[in-house]
């Protein structure tokens, strides 16, 4: 493990609830090991999944707030679903706060909670992984999906995001459209 890895867990834990840093531990385990089946960089692995989560302090409307400071441009669709942005910020704070400077790895950190078409590789790494890691418990398809993970990156995301957007229908709430347009994207 390098001496960035360690300084990166240092500060998240001192920021992040103590759950909420076991599970960007978790996503970085996964993401590791996702990223050793389909060939992919480890070191990047380890980092989007440990950064993933990296604004998830800021409850929405302090997101929304320093989105606005630091000029990150905000979509309608984000403001009435504001639970996708911290992906958005927490991949300015990658970039700015915690020195990443490797668009892959921002770009993973960005997409992984709405999705969107065509993803790289460590996009869908790190999609996936937030949603298997072993600390999740609560959706129902979770033994299937760490499963089917390590054989079919594009059917899971098909599935992750089916699942989502069925799940967010039952509760009336507003989805973003690139949620829609990464489900799209997979269902072909």
């Amino acid at each position: 493990m390098n001496d960035q890895v360690l300084l990166f867990r240092e500060r998240l834990q001192q920021k992040l609830d103590p759950m909420r840093y076991e599970h960007s531990i978790g996503v970085s385990y996964t993401a590791m090991a996702l990223a050793m089946r389909y060939g992919c960089s480890l070191e990047k692995a380890e980092i989007a999944g440990l950064l993933h989560d990296c604004a998830k302090h800021f409850d929405d409307s302090e997101i929304i707030r320093k989105c606005r400071k630091h000029k990150i441009e905000l979509t309608e669709d984000e403001l009435n679903a504001p639970a996708v942005l911290h992906a958005k910020y927490g991949a300015w704070l990658a970039e700015w706060r915690y020195g990443i400077d490797d668009q892959e790895i921002i770009s993973a950190i960005r997409w992984h909670t709405t999705g969107r078409a065509n993803m790289t590789l460590l996009d869908k790494i790190i999609y996936i992984a937030d949603y298997i890691e072993p600390r999740r418990y609560k959706a129902a398809d979770l033994p299937e999906m760490r499963q089917l993970a390590f054989i079919d990156l594009d059917e899971t995301m098909f599935r992750i995001l089916d699942g989502t957007l069925n799940y967010l229908g039952t509760k009336n709430v507003s989805v973003d459209s690139m949620t829609r347009e990464a489900f799209e994207y997979y269902k072909k």
